[in-house]
């Protein structure tokens, strides 16, 4: 195609296309070097991995390729497991774990999803990523400083106008404005209130008039249609989740594979069964008979450690009754799910068929 309406992301960022591919569990190197050959932002989900992990995944996507990377860290407050919750939630579990076989009386394993810390930003510096996003707002400013002197741009998600204006007045260089439709966790850190959440159409444009930095939008995109409507908001570049778990290189469990291709499963809502916090998914067993939001789950991220040996077992059995099948409202329009591609297909189909609505091909 000739140009894109805006290009102030795809500057700032270094790339083609203004298209991020979302960081999710399930995108690795190979993934977002396919993404980043088609001449998009690949991005890597840091907040389960370990700091070797990490580096094992940059240093393959560096041999792939040489487009920019996207390190994206997860920064909330850490708090210490309570015991008492823990106990509480076991009990909500207990009939689970007898149905399952599985031990209620074992130490409850630890669900852990790291915060930005000094190591996160030891290694940062170390790796200097081209960009780096982060989820629940930013970390201290100290880090933010750090982070910057690297020369990585910074980009984190925001899910109110509120939350926008604040993440460019702390220092971002672009904010992502994530849909009340996006799949995964809930970027809210303003406020906790999921009746403050707003829908990707009513959202972007506030965002657009609020702040001065480029707008990405998040949430509701999954095919060319979407990436035309963000642009058509005053978006200047989208970020793509789900759709991509459909492409031949994503590493997802048999569960989530299968409930993606179910026509029977596209369903999803909001839950914090899993970690504590509010994250759309695909609605499976316990969030049907638990509902999907539970005041006994405990605080984020410790939920998901008593659900482990439930899991385990399930999943062995090839049924995701008791996992987290993070998907957002629009991954049945994703074209991989029809037709199995390559990461470096598909964006470059989003590319070409939103071209071809933009009658600029």
């Amino acid at each position: 195609m000739k140009s894109w309406p805006d290009t102030r992301l795809t500057e700032l960022l270094g790339v083609q296309l203004p298209i991020i591919q979302g960081p999710m569990l399930g995108a690795g190197a190979t993934l977002m070097a396919g993404v980043a050959k088609a001449g998009a932002l690949g991005s890597l989900a840091c907040a389960t991995l370990q700091p070797a992990q990490i580096e094992e995944e940059v240093a393959l996507f560096r041999a792939a390729s040489s487009g920019p990377l996207n390190l994206n860290f997860f920064c909330h407050t850490h708090t210490p497991i309570n015991p008492q919750s823990q106990s509480r939630w076991k009990d909500t579990l207990a009939d689970y774990y007898r149905e399952m076989g599985a031990d209620l009386e074992a130490p409850t394993p630890v669900s852990s999803r790291a915060p930005f810390d000094e190591a996160s930003c030891l290694l940062v510096e170390k790796l200097k990523p081209e960009i780096v996003s982060f989820h629940f707002g930013l970390p201290a400013p100290h880090w933010v400083e750090r982070v910057k002197s690297t020369g990585a741009k910074i980009i984190s998600a925001a899910t109110t106008v509120e939350e926008a204006i604040w993440l460019e007045q702390h220092g971002c260089d672009a904010v992502i404005a994530m849909g009340y439709e996006a799949g995964g966790h809930r970027g809210m850190f303003l406020r906790n209130d999921l009746s403050s959440q707003i829908g990707t159409f009513a959202l972007v444009p506030q965002v657009v008039d609020a702040v001065s930095i480029p707008v990405i939008v998040a949430g509701g995109i999954a095919d060319a249609r979407g990436i035309a409507a963000a642009f058509a908001l005053g978006a200047a570049g989208v970020q793509i989740g789900t759709a991509y778990l459909f492409c031949k290189e994503a590493h997802i469990t048999v569960p989530h594979y299968k409930a993606l291709r179910s026509e029977s499963s596209a369903n999803t809502a909001l839950t914090n069964l899993f970690t504590g916090r509010p994250a759309r998914g695909i609605v499976n067993r316990l969030m049907r008979e638990k509902g999907p939001i539970s005041p006994e789950a405990p605080e984020f991220p410790y939920a998901g450690g008593a659900l482990v040996p439930l899991r385990a077992k399930a999943e062995a059995a090839g049924v995701g009754d008791f996992s987290n099948l993070w998907a957002g409202q629009a991954f049945p329009l994703s074209p991989g799910r029809t037709t199995e591609m390559s990461s470096h297909d598909l964006t470059l189909k989003f590319a070409r068929d939103y071209a071809a609505l933009a009658g600029n091909a």
